[in-house]
């Protein structure tokens, strides 16, 4: 009798034991819910959007805010320049070239899977498609900020080179979605009898606009800044603007609060296009966030990133563009709808990724063994 017994006990250990796992991590997830939510930088976002949906009466001046966008990416940049110096410093480009070679693959491939979800399962129009899909093949400098304060506030720092993976990141999904969707257009209008050249000269314009706008400028200039100037200034000649820009720092966090505040403003203004986008663009802003955040932590992993790095790395490729993207897309492609795609990346994926995204990703990571 005790043979069965056994048997039985065996048969039943495994379903017991994947309940039990599932539970531990059930419960680490909302820990690392918790550990996010109830800090200054998301309730600030939060007290935003309930400003908004009550009529209160917070305002943020245009200029402090655009000034806060512009301090935020020039610290992004800067102390990112001054840990890649560091880097290359202590070991070359031995450490940084396949997590370079893995951002550079998912900024690639990021705007194609959005595409092909909109345009094949969303039935959107292939300017919609194309549109929604630059925004997020691009990524948001503010949903890497909040991450980087996450892991470090978790007691895992990301690699200190995970700035430059942004700028890489910055520019090769919008360049890609827009280079889809004109070609399909052109093709679709010469199908029809029409001319199918006049977009190519827009693209090359819109690709330019991408390339020398706000962000790709402040970020990618001020990388190349900290990183000469961390070769070649004395360290204690440096130090002064490294305590202005550091993003470990009392002023940047702060800025932070500010510029979350002002997204939950927006944000709250937008969720009443929630009706008009639909039920398959919120399961779309949601859904592709979680599928590129995974990918964006194995291939991050893959590539050698620590535990913060691939949290980080991973938060980056679900977020979407709100602010490089639109004006490329308006050139390129005006006949995509701006709601549709703004609507989806600021009201949709940009709070889940503050809220629920980030320590979803940082359990991820540490499910595909990142330490």
């Amino acid at each position: 009798m005790m043979i069965p017994l056994c048997s039985d006990l065996l048969a039943v250990a495994p379903p017991v034991v994947v309940a039990i796992a599932t539970a531990e991590q059930l419960s680490r997830i909302l820990e690392s819910l918790e550990r996010n939510l109830l800090t200054p930088i998301p309730l600030c976002f939060v007290l935003g959007i309930i400003c908004t949906r009550i009529h209160g009466g917070i305002k943020i001046p245009k200029e402090l805010y655009l000034s806060i966008a512009i301090f935020l990416l020039m610290s992004i940049g800067f102390v990112g320049g001054h840990e890649l110096a560091h880097e290359y410093q202590e070991h070359g480009v031995s450490t940084i070239w396949k997590p370079a070679l893995a951002t550079l693959f998912l900024g690639c491939l990021t705007p194609i899977t959005s595409f092909l979800v909109l345009r094949y399962v969303g039935r959107l129009s292939i300017a919609d498609s194309a549109g929604i899909a630059a925004h997020y093949g691009s990524t948001s400098a503010v949903t890497y900020a909040v991450a980087n304060s996450f892991v470090e506030q978790s007691q895992h720092p990301a690699n200190s080179f995970l700035p430059t993976l942004v700028t890489i990141l910055e520019c090769p999904g919008i360049a890609i979605a827009l280079v889809l969707g004109a070609a399909l257009m052109a093709r679709e209008r010469a199908v029809k009898g029409g001319g199918g050249k006049a977009g190519e000269g827009k693209l090359w314009e819109a690709l330019y606009e991408v390339m020398t706008g706000q962000s790709i400028m402040l970020m990618a200039g001020l990388l190349v800044i900290g990183f000469v100037s961390t070769m070649f200034m004395s360290e204690q000649a440096f130090q002064p603007f490294y305590d202005f820009f550091q993003s470990k720092g009392m002023l940047f966090r702060g800025c932070l609060c500010i510029f979350l505040l002002e997204m939950g403003l927006v944000a709250g203004e937008r969720l009443g296009d929630l009706l008009k986008v639909g039920p398959f663009l919120v399961a779309f802003g949601v859904g592709i966030a979680l599928v590129h955040g995974f990918l964006g932590a194995y291939f991050g992993h893959l590539a050698g990133l620590n535990l913060g790095g691939c949290t980080v790395l991973a938060a980056i490729v679900a977020s979407a563009s709100y602010i490089a993207a639109p004006p490329a897309v308006r050139l390129t492609l005006p006949e995509a709808n701006p709601t549709l795609s703004i609507t989806a990346a600021l009201a949709i994926t940009f709070p889940f990724n503050i809220a629920f995204g980030i320590p979803i990703y940082y359990e991820m990571a540490k499910w595909l063994g990142a330490t």
